[in-house]
Formats: structure tokens, sequence, C-alpha cells
């Protein structure tokens, strides 16, 4: 049986009260954002009681919906100003896309996955309809929209891939990751510096690394 839409509006009104806002997230706009969102249709039907718990929600294939907290603390570090052209990579359901646009972005959501591209297809057509999603191999981002203002990576990797810095606007432009080692990952604050990413740590998560993202095995002899 479906879940009431007042259960719902409770569950972002809570979400956002009670492990947003109290990590540090105040732009009023990324707030208003996340009430409004219905995160649950961003998440297959099966997970829709999962869709505001304070973790990790699992879209299949290896992939995940970002937890409320990291995926708010990214988008407002990356502060979104009207007008800015974001590139979101392993865009997932399309969540982060829809946020970054409800904040005023000019959004391209890139996915590969064909699953998850009819999750975000039907999303957005209700909650992003001005976010331009496509398809093709993370790694390589989108450089038809190029350059970028703010490129956001929707889970976590072990490297930034070259081409994401490349497609990223060498004056102002900025990168939000998650950065994973093994243990606990750390989103980073990445600004392009001539051909080259400078990174700065800006606060401590866990968040599941992206299949395609991870870096191809070298030989070992």
């Amino acid at each position: 049986m479906d879940q009431p839409e007042t259960d719902y509006a409770t569950a972002r009104a809570l979400m956002v009260d009670c492990q947003v806002r109290p990590n540090k997230v105040n732009d009023p706009r990324v707030l208003a954002a996340m009430r409004s969102l219905p995160r649950e249709r961003f998440v297959p039907p099966h997970a829709a009681a999962l869709a505001y718990a304070d973790e990790d929600v699992p879209l299949g294939g290896g992939r995940y919906l970002m937890e409320p907290m990291v995926i708010a603390r990214l988008v407002q570090i990356a502060a979104p100003r009207a007008g800015e052209r974001a590139l979101v990579v392993a865009a997932g359901s399309g969540y982060g896309a829809a946020l970054l646009a409800a904040c005023g972005a000019t959004v391209t959501a890139l996915e590969q996955d064909e699953a998850l591209l009819a999750l975000a297809r039907a999303a957005l057509a209700a909650t992003g309809p001005t976010v331009s999603l496509v398809s093709g191999p993370l790694a390589a981002g989108w450089k038809a929209a190029a350059p970028y203002d703010i490129v956001l990576i929707e889970g976590a990797v072990e490297t930034i891939p070259p081409a994401l810095v490349a497609q990223l606007k060498p004056q102002g432009g900025r990168l939000l990751a998650v950065r994973s080692g093994g243990g606990m990952g750390q989103a980073v604050l990445g600004e392009r510096v001539g051909d080259a990413l400078s990174l700065q740590p800006v606060f401590d998560c866990a968040t599941p690394l992206v299949p395609s993202l991870r870096p191809a095995p070298g030989f070992v002899f």
C-alpha cells in the first residue's frame, strides 16, 4: 500500500530539521528545496519507505541515493549561483541534479545505467523539468555543455577522472566529490589550477563508491 503523501511531507520536514540543519546546512535555498523535493520519487517503489532515512538508499546495480546530509552539504559548498552551469556525474535517479536546479543552476545530469536513467527521467519530469538528462560513460563527463562552473560527482571515487577536470571552468569553477581510500571518506572541494586540480578536504563522510568510476586494476608483477 502506498504511503500517504502527508506522511512523506512529515518525513521531509523531519529530514531537514533532524538530519540536515543540525549538520551545518543553513543555505535557505538548499533547505527549501529539500523540504519540497519528493525524495520518495527518486528511489525504486519498493524502497520508498527508506527515502528519508539517515543513510544511503540502494538503487540497484551497486548504486545508491546519497544520504540527505551529505548531498545537502555538497550542494551548499558548491554555492550555485543563478544561471551557472553544473554537471552532475553519476546522477543516478536525479535527486542531486534536481537539488542544484532548485538552487538556480542550469544542470546537465550524466548517467550511464539504463535502469537509473529511466528512474531519473520519471522523477525529473515532475520535479526538475529544466534538468538536461544525458547518457554516456561517467568518466568522460559531458563535453558538449562544458565548461562548467560546478561539477558534482554523486557518489564516492578513489580518483577524479581527468576529463572532469578538463571540463571545469579554469576561473571560479569548483568540483565537489567524496574521496574514499578504504576507510572513512572525505568530501573534497576542488579548484582547477592549469590542467591540474587542487583539492581541499571539507568534511568527513562515508558514501559508497561508484563502481564504474573505479580505476582499472593495473598489472602486478
